[in-house]
């Protein structure tokens, strides 16, 4: 199932076109290709494991930093998963002491981020493999391969076998459920045509107050001598506020992304909604060629370092898309036009932003505030009061706020 070197050979090896993992079994070298969507090396230490393993045992290699490469029953890495899980949450009782004192909110925030990276490595550490084509060769094992390939691509005549975590892979899994179901979009109007199908590593639209704002800000007038509106929708993803821009009637809708999976992403969510005909997709870093009288951004909302490719929808390190956005939009707005910027203000809660410099990064850009529309989110956090970040969760509010150039010199 997996090579295994027959012996030496005179010539070096050639470099691999991708990462391989590399383990003992039965008393020979064997090795798979690795994958990883976090961009992570190949484990060094890699034990096999099966249905003996006990939990505290897995504990204890993936705290030493022993990767363990799964032969058993699939439900039961599974169980054995989340046994790890419950582990890595049951805090002893003197670090739950220490977490309870009073600390700044950045403070609290970044052991958040370190507790969520910690958990990440940890639980990372239970390896499946895969066969060529996707199969996962273990007892009782879903049938994987569409999810894969709709991630990975498909296998191809060259394909090999590989490795891959089961926090991974369940990940996937996952995310093909909500391909196939959806997430249902309200402001699109009803009937089953209303719906917004993510992809793997694209943020799905579920916290809606944002689309909300979208769909209900004022519109500007058409622009004097021109007959179309034209929108651009900076970092669109699942193309949803594209989607909202079109319907609200919007004569063009220009959506950009630098992510070629958003991309595909959001075009088939306008084809099944039947508004490919009024959004140009374009791969760009922020801003398309031209100019709009509106440009709408929903950048990522906190000012950290992302660790995972889906993580870079929530955190922006360094405000650069915040700041690359201010600085470029009176270059692309039509005269009278509006740049429409969503953004929480749960980064200034936590400490990592303040109000005072936001407001002075519009004045440096030329920019005023014509208006701002707030509204208050709704998700399942907001009742999770074991989530660290509860207390200023409480206190967010989502803003669009309404931008347009001090002094026009278009």
């Amino acid at each position: 199932m997996f090579n295994s070197p027959a012996g030496a050979t005179l010539e070096p090896a050639a470099t691999p076109p991708h990462p391989v993992i590399h383990w003992l079994e039965a008393g020979e070298d064997c090795s798979a290709r690795w994958r990883s969507e976090r961009g992570s090396l190949p484990p060094k230490k890699v034990v096999l494991a099966d249905d003996t393993m006990t939990a505290d045992n897995a504990y204890r290699l993936a705290c030493e930093g022993t990767y363990m490469l799964w032969r058993g029953d699939f439900h039961n890495a599974r169980q054995l998963l989340q046994a790890l899980a419950r582990r890595i949450e049951n805090t002893p009782a003197r670090k739950r002491k220490k977490a309870a004192q009073v600390v700044p909110a950045n403070d609290v925030f970044n052991r958040y981020r370190l507790a969520q990276s910690q958990r990440a490595r940890l639980l990372n550490t239970l390896l499946v493999p895969f066969d060529a084509d996707y199969t996962v060769p273990l007892r009782r094992a879903p049938d994987v391969k569409q999810a894969c390939t709709a991630v990975w691509g498909a296998p191809g005549d060259a394909a090999t076998p590989s490795v891959a975590s089961l926090r991974e892979l369940l990940g996937i899994t996952s995310s093909a459920e909500w391909r196939r179901v959806g997430v249902e979009i309200p402001e699109l109007g009803e009937g089953p045509n209303n719906r917004i199908f993510p992809h793997y590593g694209v943020f799905s639209p579920v916290r809606g107050e944002y689309i909300k704002l979208v769909a209900s800000a004022h519109v500007p007038k058409h622009v004097a001598g021109q007959d179309a509106l034209v929108a651009f929708d900076i970092g669109t993803g699942t193309g949803v506020l594209a989607a909202v821009l079109a319907q609200r009637g919007v004569t063009k809708v220009i959506a950009t992304d630098l992510e070629p999976r958003a991309l595909v992403c959001a075009r088939e969510n306008l084809l099944q909604l039947g508004l490919e005909h009024k959004v140009e997709l374009v791969q760009a870093n922020l801003f398309p060629e031209g100019r709009a009288a509106i440009v709408v951004c929903n950048p990522p909302w906190l000012p950290a370092r992302p660790s995972t490719p889906i993580e870079y929808a929530v955190y922006d390190e360094g405000s650069r898309m915040l700041m690359g956005f201010l600085k470029g939009l009176p270059d692309h707005l039509t005269p009278k036009g509006e740049g429409w910027l969503i953004l929480s203000n749960l980064a200034e809660h936590l400490g990592l932003r303040i109000r005072d410099e936001l407001l002075a990064a519009f004045e440096a850009n030329g920019l005023r505030v014509v208006s701002r529309i707030d509204a208050k989110p709704l998700h399942a956090k907001l009742g999770d009061e074991s989530d660290p970040l509860h207390e200023a969760r409480t206190k967010e509010v989502t803003s669009l706020w309404r931008l347009a150039v001090i002094k026009a010199t278009q």
